[in-house]
């Protein structure tokens, strides 16, 4: 019995997760976020960044300015997936049909994450090109992309959050670029200002970009990876409770 319950949550699950795919893929954000990705890092790379003369074999600075871009890329894929349903009103709708709050914020999670994974699929054939030119050390740029897509997917919990907690998509894009500059940036900080050992321990611990630099050195850190994988299930968590909210309240 337990196990048919099972079954059939992640059916709904994937049943919600195909719905909201779609809606994203017939919308014109999607696209735009994705060639605002691509050409932001490529520009950089090669022009700011002047990647041909560092004659290094590293994509360290390509992957560097993920955490920057995902502040831009991440609250336009985001933003419309409760905000725009609270605004048009058909979150009631949504609410009374037979899925619990986990199945509803599950399957918005997997579509918007399906979407960020398809656009670090755009970015293979970048180091593919470049491989014939150097000796690049294939793990590393694996570790890379494997850091990529759990920051990403902290990152679109936490922005999933402030998207159930605004009333329209401009302001679940505002709070959401905020929400991810404040932990994408405050790392930053211990660099900067002379702070206490411990305040700088607690500052980067929760950074999303602190905890993306052992993968940018091809180290799989067990700390960071479970780092990302609680954020992820802390913010959908709270996510819930706030849909929740909005159903009896």
């Amino acid at each position: 019995m337990k196990q048919d319950k099972i079954v059939h949550s992640g059916l709904r699950v994937a049943a919600l997760t195909r719905k909201e795919l779609f809606s994203y893929l017939n919308a014109p954000a999607f696209y735009g976020a994705a060639v605002f990705f691509l050409l932001f890092c490529s520009i950089w790379l090669f022009y700011l960044q002047r990647y041909f003369t560092m004659n290094v074999a590293s994509l360290r600075p390509y992957f560097g300015i993920f955490p920057l871009v995902f502040i831009v890329v991440i609250p336009v894929l985001t933003m419309r997936s409760w905000a725009e349903e609270r605004k048009t009103g058909s979150i009631e709708l949504l609410l009374t049909l037979p899925f619990s709050e986990w199945n509803l914020v599950l399957g918005k999670f997997c579509a918007v994450f399906a979407l960020l994974v398809m656009t670090l699929i755009l970015t293979i054939p970048l180091p593919l090109t470049l491989f014939p030119l150097g000796e690049f050390d294939r793990g590393v740029i694996v570790c890379e992309y494997i850091g990529a897509l759990l920051m990403g997917a902290s990152a679109v919990a936490l922005g999933l959050l402030l998207s159930a907690l605004s009333k329209n998509q401009a302001g679940s894009f505002l709070g959401s670029a905020v929400a991810l500059m404040a932990v994408m940036l405050i790392s930053q900080l211990t660099f900067s200002l002379n702070i206490p050992y411990w305040l700088a321990e607690i500052i980067n611990f929760v950074s999303l970009s602190f905890h993306f630099d052992s993968f940018s050195k091809g180290l799989l850190d067990s700390r960071d990876i479970v780092y990302y994988l609680a954020s992820t299930a802390l913010f959908l968590f709270i996510t819930t409770r706030v849909i929740l909210f909005r159903k009896w309240g």
